[in-house]
This record gives structure tokens, sequence and C-alpha cells, in this order.
């Protein structure tokens, strides 16, 4: 057998450890050592690894219809996959397409609002143009990247798709318009209302963002009049607003939803991860009603599909996952211990690295800088977060790392997100884990950026 090995890895270059098995919250590597999975695996095992209640829905299903083409099949698991997500979601959001991830739920997304606009409006509708922001990723495929703005995972991609218009996050702590909230009046949200204007109302088909910026700033919370004026002018100038809840969604902050947070129902959700918490690649948007029915009532047939769409496996997934979140009372679980782990890492604010901590429910973000008082980043030739990630792991915790938030470039931040199911004294121990990894960075990094 070829030594070298046969399989294309996220990194050549990287140096990973052997998955062998997991359980709960833990993960083991082929040496027997357990890690606690502190970011489930990318915000997506909410309800943990191995639930013998989970594998036992797919295994079922397995048996009695494993595929059925939905160009010609009906099946049943998907209508109930569907009815059980229309149970949680806000307003009308009543209509569920299914697919295989976030970067499909977000291109079904962006084409069923365009076809909402062509069914409404006729062929000659000129609403295309999908406004997004600045520090955000809404998946890997051209359409999603166009979208998008997190510029070191499609910066060498650009050429290749049509250009969508951006405005800035709501990132307080680099605030693009050097004010501080709450004084500044979140020019950060009517900047919204000027793309619209500069672009033309007939010319913007629909905004999209995530409710708390996930792995592109690590965890970032709006002020709370953010969505609420942003529901506003999307309705003012006839957008869709599009929530992606891919990372947020199911329950990862304490809510259902996330933009439940603020009483805000977008015209679709756009969900992934958390919906099947990876034991079956899935992810599905979630439309309102005025949409479904318009297509319903016209053509008839949304123009759009993948070979995977509404399979009955992943239905299953869903249907167990939701189950489960809902037997054991894991929304509020997440609340509960979501409210702690802010409370425990809040001493990590004194570790010299450490420049801001954010974020709600079990999805909280470390931004890490140089120096705090002018929060100014470390060298991208550092890798700063790289550097407190493997601290982690060399004690048992695994984190999600990321960057380039700081001008496209530079900035390092992590994500911290386990499993749902967390307890109490687990929360403790990651936290623990975390002040001692960070502390350990800390003196490595100030030392070879002081070099």
């Amino acid at each position: 057998m070829n030594k070298k090995g046969h399989v294309i890895p996220r990194d050549f270059k990287k140096k990973m450890s052997k998955a062998v098995r997991a359980e709960g919250i833990y993960i083991y590597d082929d040496e027997g050592k357990g890690y606690i999975d502190g970011c489930s695996g990318a915000l997506i095992s909410s309800v943990g690894h191995c639930i013998p209640e989970v594998i036992e829905a797919v295994h079922k299903q397995m048996q009695t219809l494993n595929f059925a083409h939905p160009s010609r099949w009906r099946n049943t698991a998907t209508e109930e996959a569907a009815a059980a997500i229309a149970e949680i979601t806000p307003g009308d959001l009543n209509y569920v397409w299914f697919v295989s991830g976030g970067s499909e739920a977000i291109e079904s997304a962006i084409k069923i609002t365009r076809q909402y606009f062509i069914e409404r409006d006729g062929p000659g509708s000129s609403k295309h143009l999908i406004a997004a922001r600045w520090n955000s990723y809404h998946g890997a495929t051209l359409g999603t990247m166009a979208v998008a703005g997190n510029m070191s995972r499609r910066r060498i991609f650009a050429p290749m798709f049509k250009e969508h218009p951006k405005i800035p996050a709501h990132y307080c702590y680099r605030c693009s318009y050097k004010l501080e909230y709450p004084v500044c009046n979140l020019p950060c949200a009517h900047e919204l209302e000027n793309l619209i204007q500069r672009e033309g109302a007939d010319n913007v088909a629909a905004f999209i963002a995530e409710p708390i910026v996930g792995s592109t700033v690590g965890a970032l919370v709006p002020p709370d009049e953010y969505w609420p004026l942003i529901r506003d002018i999307c309705s003012r100038y006839d957008v869709i607003l599009i929530a992606d809840e891919i990372m947020t969604g199911i329950g990862r902050t304490g809510k259902a939803f996330c933009v439940d947070h603020w009483d805000v129902v977008p015209d679709i959700i756009a969900s992934a991860k958390g919906m099947a918490s990876g034991y079956i690649p899935t992810g599905g948007i979630f439309v309102k009603e005025a949409i479904a029915e318009t297509i319903k009532k016209g053509s008839g047939h949304f123009q759009h599909g993948y070979t995977y769409n509404a399979n009955p496996v992943s239905a299953a997934a869903v249907s167990a996952v939701l189950r489960y979140i809902k037997k054991n009372n894991l929304i509020e679980n997440a609340r509960i211990q979501g409210e702690l782990l802010g409370e425990e890492m809040a001493r990590l604010k004194a570790v010299p690295i450490v420049g801001e901590l954010r974020g709600k429910g079990l999805m909280r973000g470390v931004e890490i800088v140089a120096d705090r008082e002018t929060r100014k980043p470390f060298p991208r030739s550092l890798g700063a977060s790289g550097a407190v990630t493997a601290e982690c792991i060399k004690r048992g915790l695994v984190v999600y790392p990321s960057g380039g938030m700081v001008n496209g470039v530079e900035g390092d931040n992590f994500l911290v997100a386990p499993p749902l199911i967390v307890t109490e004294d687990q929360v403790r121990e990651i936290a623990g884990i975390l002040e001692r990894a960070l502390y350990a960075a800390s003196d490595t990094l100030l030392k070879a950026d002081n070099a």
C-alpha cells in the first residue's frame, strides 16, 4: 500500500491524530486518548456522538427505504421531518426544502428568492442582487462565496464568480465607522438601506446574514436593535431577509433559532449542521408560506434540485435528533450551560492575549490580540489561533480556530461550542483547560512577537 495515502486532506502540511471512536462529548484517538469535542466538530455534533436513539432511527430507515429519488417519489420520513421542523420555526416558515449541507442550503435560499420574484412579478423582474456583509461565510460553492465576505476563503476564486454588494458587519470591537455603541445609532445596520437605495430596490432581491457571526469573526453578537432594524429595512424595500442559521440554528444559542432572541421572523432560514447533528450530511431551507405558495400557484416547480434532496435516511436522522433534543430539553440546557460557560470564561479576560470574549448560549468566541490596549493583532506568520488550538489539544480539548477578520488578512479568533448535552462539571472543565492553554500560548506568542 502507498504509505503516502490516497486521501486529499484539508491540509497536506498539517499533522493530525487519527480519530477512531467517539461517545457523548468525547472523541478518542488511535492511542486511546480522549478529547473533549469543545466545538462539536464545526458546531455540528449538537446532541453528542454515537447516541443510540439516533443511530437506531437511521438504521431502521436504511432497512426500510434508503433512497427514493424526489423527482418521482414522496416519502414518509421526509414529511415527518418537515413537520417536526415546522413546529419550531418562527412565524409561518412552514415549508421545508431538504439538501445535504450548509452550502447547498444557501444556494437553495438564493435560487428560491430569485424564482419567487420571477413567479410573482414576471420574467422581466430585475431583482437579482443578494446583499450581504463583509466578514461573513456562507458556504464553499462559487455561488455562496460570491455573496459571502470572508477574504481568505474566497480570494483565489474571486475571478470566477459574479460579485454581490456588501456592507460592514456589526463588529463593535473594531467598528468600521470608528464609533461606539450605543451612541453610534447603528450605522452598520442603516448601511443596508443606503446599499438598497444605491443599487436600486428593483435590483436587490435579498439580504443574507448570520444572526451571530460564526467562524469568520468568532461568535460576534449584534446589538439588540440590529436584527429588528434589518427586518424593518427589508420589509420596507421588498427585500427577502435570509437568516443563515447553519451554525446557530437548532438550539445552539439557547433558543430554537438565534433570531428568536430578538423576536424577528426572517423570510427564509437556512440551516444544516445541528439538524442531523453530524449523523448524516443534511441541510435545508425553511421558507415562509408566501414564497412557497407563490411558486406552488405559479409554475408549481422549484427549478433546482440535488440527488440527495429529501433523502429519507437524512430525514430520519433529523427527526431523531429533534426528538432527542425535545426529550432531553437540550435547548434549555444550552441556555443554562451557555450562561455558565460565559461566566466561567469571563476570567479569561486576565490573559494578556485575550482581546474580547463574546457569544451567546453554547456558542462562545475569543479574539486574540498582541496588544490589548491598541487591539493590534498578531502577525499572521505566528499563527496565533493555531498556537492556542495546539495548547488546547495538548490538554485534551478541541476548539475551532479562525482568523483574517481584521483586514481580510490579519486577526485571530477561535470558537468554543460543546455539544448541547454538556453538563455543569464539563463546562467548568472546559473553562479550566482554556485558561491553562491560553496562558501557555500567551507566553509563547508574546515572546515571539517581541523577538
